[in-house]
């Protein structure tokens, strides 16, 4: 069955939609059947995969509101043979409205991709940077968190309202959801402060950081201006390099049997 991750940090410019994008084409590049959602209103996951407007008719949008099913707005095969993605647009912020008074407005995520699930070993979700219905909808459908944390300033204060929100998930919808894996992104190895909040990352959480992180890099900035992932941008970066490590310890987390 397909694990289903969450990629959500309610605070914005940490790298989320990177390493949405990054880690689905990583993870289809080593072969696993990927599913990347695009869940925020922003598009920029879809963007950076380079599908345009003109790519597709339905989206994330109609799946909440149940005019149309996963199966039926997936763009399939983007980029790469085993990379799927769903689309989105900026209508999806009327979501917010639009499933307010509905009594299963949390769960709608979850039911439409039970249907599929079984296709893919990963479906990544990127999530948008703030914590309401949509979010909450993409934590109710996720089997856990990955939370990409900015080795920066305030890094780690900024995370207390998104765990908060996790316990709520938990105690009410679903409660299997965890912080599976935190990833440390915008690490600078020549700065005090990035070493200090790698550190105190993984004081605090333990092994699910991931070893790697993920460095300052000009050409991961650049890949998403030319609508590609990093690993067909310049595979050769150090970026693309980072995310490909990555990946290799999401499939070894998932198969603890082939480490």
């Amino acid at each position: 069955m397909g694990r289903i991750l969450a990629i959500a940090n309610q605070k914005g410019g940490v790298g989320k939609t990177t390493s949405a994008v990054n880690l689905a084409a990583s993870l289809a590049v080593a072969e696993q059947r990927t599913l990347l959602i695009d869940a925020d209103p922003q598009g920029n996951a879809t963007s950076g995969c380079g599908i345009s407007r003109d790519d597709f008719t339905l989206n994330t949008y109609d799946v909440l509101l149940g005019e149309a099913s996963v199966d039926q707005a997936l763009v399939r095969a983007v980029q790469f043979r085993h990379l799927d993605v769903l689309p989105t647009t900026p209508d999806l912020a009327a979501v917010e409205v639009e499933l307010v008074d509905a009594e299963d407005r949390v769960t709608r995520m979850r039911n439409a991709l039970a249907p599929i699930r079984d296709r893919y070993d990963f479906i990544l979700i990127d999530c948008p940077p703030s914590l309401g219905l949509i979010t909450l909808n993409m934590l109710v459908a996720a089997d856990a968190l990955l939370i990409p944390l900015q080795c920066e300033y305030y890094a780690l204060e900024g995370l207390s309202q998104l765990l908060s929100t996790v316990q709520r998930v938990q105690d009410s919808v679903n409660d299997s959801l965890d912080v599976d894996a935190v990833l440390l992104t915008m690490y600078d190895a020549r700065l005090n402060l990035s070493r200090q909040v790698a550190a105190d990352a993984r004081a605090h959480f333990g092994d699910k950081v991931f070893q790697t992180v993920i460095p300052r890099n000009i050409r991961l900035a650049e890949a998403p201006s030319f609508g590609k992932p990093i690993v067909v941008y310049d595979i050769a970066s150090v970026g693309a390099q980072a995310y490909m490590a990555v990946a290799r310890e999401m499939i070894d987390r998932k198969n603890p049997q082939a480490l």
